[in-house]
């Protein structure tokens, strides 16, 4: 005997209640390489493809150091909008959750330890390839612009870069990687994110700030601790190519 399907509402109900479920369960909870792909994408475009014309409008060093300062935190904010609204959008499949005021006292300790550590890696870097040339002195002009170009330069490179780039490169790359275990999730989204910075004088500071804030997401699930890593880590370096290119 063929089976009856029931035009009932009670019947109705249950099918539309069963298929909610169903794709509830076939939608992804965290990131994947879709939203990796897309997001590195769509910062490689904007950028990359941005600062270079930004260097053909021939800008007062100032003003052209001042978006730079910034542009980073665009690109990769732009870049996590775009990714994040493909599949999952909710932001706390991202690592965007609250956490407890321990993690962020860890944060700050451990901000203090990779800017030790990145220290002795720049000279390791110098010591093997004898490169000295900072690409981010640039930034620097940003500052030199009076007292609010100083204090927009701190913003952008110690709070809103460091913002876009934990929501890009842990929310996304570290969070989707780690499906793979705690060294590829840890590791590779620290390599990608040092290689996105270039093979230069800033990879191994990159590859320090990369480990140190993945792992604190693998451990803590939460971006804002490893935020708090990445301001402490910036803070010192800004503030020490201001006043040594200012004397």
């Amino acid at each position: 005997m063929s089976k009856v399907f029931s035009n009932s509402p009670q019947g109705q109900g249950k099918t539309i209640a069963a298929v909610s479920e169903q794709s509830s369960l076939n939608k992804p909870s965290r990131p994947g390489w879709l939203e990796i792909v897309v997001g590195l994408v769509i910062y490689a475009i904007v950028g990359f493809v941005g600062v270079s014309q930004f260097r053909r409008l021939g800008l007062d060093p100032a003003i052209y150091g001042l978006i730079l300062t910034s542009w980073t935190g665009v690109a990769t904010l732009i870049a996590f909008a775009v990714a994040a609204r493909l599949r999952l959008r909710s932001l706390s499949a991202f690592g965007v959750r609250r956490t407890s005021a321990r993690w962020l006292l860890i944060g700050v300790g451990v901000g203090v330890v990779a800017f030790v550590l990145k220290g002795l890696a720049i000279l390791a870097w110098i010591k093997v390839t004898g490169d000295t040339n900072n690409i981010q002195d640039v930034y620097a002009d940003g500052a030199r612009g009076g007292l609010l170009s100083l204090v927009l330069s701190m913003v952008f490179l110690t709070v809103f870069s460091p913002f876009g780039e934990e929501l890009l490169y842990r929310g996304i790359v570290t969070n989707a990687l780690l499906r793979y275990g705690p060294f590829v999730g840890v590791v590779g989204s620290t390599v990608i994110f040092a290689l996105m910075h270039g093979i230069n004088y800033t990879f191994p500071a990159a590859m320090v700030a990369g480990l140190a804030t993945a792992e604190i997401f693998r451990r803590s699930r939460s971006i804002w601790p490893g935020l708090v890593v990445h301001v402490v880590f910036n803070l010192p370096s800004f503030l020490l190519v201001v006043f040594t290119s200012i004397g």
